[in-house]
């Protein structure tokens, strides 16, 4: 394996291309980077640093940071229990090695494939099943229907008409009624008014629809039932077992359990299912610049991201705690990781280099495994995972919005998915309606909305407003496009990663996150 197939995760080395990158260039020129980027690095001192996956702990390099300076100190090992930064220097100066970016393919099956599997399968009312994943495939525990039915409102004739009607009609004898046993057979040449739904008497050979039988009165007493036209044996009945017959294959092992699988459930006798918990998520918003209501005022910005994330990861099926928002202070970052029992941990910002980025000193403190460490996508690379425990991930996004939908995309949903062992979407491949500009080295991830187009049929145009700051293009897409290296003309066909609305929202529950209940408590709320 080559040292670029290895990606940034696993250690491997890629060549510095910082020289020929625009993108590189014109970030190092703003930071005043240029000249320490393209220096020699430092070397390592030995015994402290953050994991990396793979191996031990690992060797940090001092790396340039976003201001172009390297940190002069070196870590003296995790901060203990208390976590208390070590001794002469605060938590944010704890150095950072920044490996090779990891290629955007190679990121996500890093992320599809952190944990080993889902958790162990439950027994869960059907009430509570919405969003899940079947752990066993569904059998029929009876037939459906259970006995023979009528399907119209109408009369339950025997034989060729006309037909007796013993019943005194009106009101006060409706006939047989869904939900009713009929006690007697009907004989040959009678009638017997019988509601949709209702269960057929024994004797009776169709079912008449109210709209085509007439009644007669007749000259001695009595009425009769009469056809415009002969009632083949069988019509409008659904006989037992049409569906299903009991012990029947339904759905496999495997399948989302959505709106119409719980009636089928239901309907064939299931008061639980046995299905994967949803993952439990935490959503934390780093920036003293974010205002959560109200206009931008005094150099502060409205938070985009606590509003968008809590609902994207529902319509992934996973039971997301409200997002809080956190200063930018280390202290208050360890110890909202620390407590947090969550199955995935995501934080928007701080995942760079910077004075007040503290997700990477927060991990060596915390003693973690990062398992990708930035990654070769525009926009979006300072993404990156780590394993904070066994089965405990943090996924880092970027605080831009549309980087962090790329991190959501790139990281976060497939490591969720293996979660709720939800099957990964079918790849969907699909032409573009005009050329999209690629990245020279790295992959990029574009806003397309689907169209009719005479010549490629269903297409994906590209979106305006693509910029990492921007929420615009993302707001009115349908998916992704995935844009190699270089870019791609028009008719090409590009990898497409959907957006999960359409099939998400019925999967993943209602919007109102309180209906899950407390997915931190006692109980376990909802997971």
């Amino acid at each position: 394996m080559t040292d670029g197939e290895t990606g940034g995760a696993l250690g491997a080395a890629r060549d510095d291309r910082r020289g020929d990158d625009p993108f590189e260039d014109a970030l190092a020129l703003a930071n005043h980077t240029r000249a320490a980027a393209t220096g020699p690095a430092r070397p390592p001192e030995p015994g402290h640093g953050i994991r990396s996956a793979g191996g031990p702990p690992t060797a940090a390099p001092g790396a340039p940071t976003a201001r172009g300076s390297h940190d002069p100190e070196t870590a003296t090992g995790p901060s203990g229990p208390s976590g208390a930064a070590d001794a002469g220097r605060s938590p944010a100066s704890a150095p950072h090695h920044q490996p090779p970016a990891t290629p955007w393919q190679r990121a996500r099956e890093l992320a599809a494939h952190a944990v080993p599997g889902p958790p162990a399968p439950t027994a869960t009312p059907l009430a509570e099943a919405l969003g899940r994943t079947l752990a066993v495939p569904l059998t029929a525990l009876t037939d459906l229907p259970s006995f023979d039915t009528s399907a119209m409102d109408g009369w339950a004739v025997s034989g060729p008409g006309p037909w007796r009607l013993d019943q005194p009609g009106g009101a006060a004898d409706p006939g047989i009624l869904a939900g009713q046993s009929p006690a007697e057979a009907l004989q040959d040449g009678h009638a017997l008014a019988i509601a949709t739904g209702a269960r057929i008497p024994s004797g009776a050979t169709a079912v008449l629809r109210s709209e085509h039988g007439e009644v007669r009165e007749l000259p001695g007493g009595g009425r009769q039932l009469h056809a415009p036209r002969p009632v083949p044996p069988g019509q409008d009945i659904r006989p037992r077992g049409q569906e299903c017959r009991r012990g029947d294959h339904l759905l496999p092992a495997g399948a989302l359990v959505t709106p119409a699988v719980l009636g089928l459930a239901a309907a064939a006798g299931y008061d639980e299912l046995t299905a994967y918990p949803r993952p439990r998520a935490e959503v934390f918003v780093l920036g003293d610049e974010l205002l959560d209501h109200g206009l931008p005022q005094a150099g502060r910005i409205r938070d985009a991201l606590g509003p968008m994330l809590g609902p994207w990861l529902q319509a992934l099926g996973v039971a997301a705690a409200a997002p809080r928002h956190l200063a930018d202070d280390a202290d208050t970052l360890y110890a909202a990781l620390a407590e947090s029992t969550a199955d995935v941990v995501i934080t928007t910002g701080g995942t760079a280099a910077g004075p007040v980025d503290h997700v990477h000193p927060t991990l060596h403190r915390l003693g973690a495994e990062v398992l990708v460490d930035g990654v070769a996508v525009r926009p979006g690379h300072p993404m990156l995972l780590a394993r904070l425990a066994p089965r405990r991930h943090l996924v880092g996004l970027p605080g831009n919005p549309l980087a962090a939908v790329s991190g959501l995309c790139t990281l976060a949903e497939p490591l969720l998915r293996s979660l709720a062992a939800r099957r990964p979407p079918a790849p969907c491949r699909t032409p573009l309606t005009a050329p999209v500009h690629g990245h020279p080295h790295d992959t990029r991830l574009v806003p397309v909305a689907y169209r009719d187009d005479e010549r490629y049929g269903l297409t994906a145009e590209p979106l305006h407003f693509h910029g990492p700051a921007m929420l615009r293009g993302i707001a009115a897409a349908d998916a992704l496009a995935v844009v190699p290296p270089g870019g791609a003309q028009r008719g090409t066909e590009l990898e497409l990663l959907e957006l999960p609305w359409s099939a998400g929202w019925s999967a993943g529950g209602p919007a109102d996150r309180s209906a899950f209940g407390d997915p931190f408590g006692p109980a376990g709320g909802a997971a």
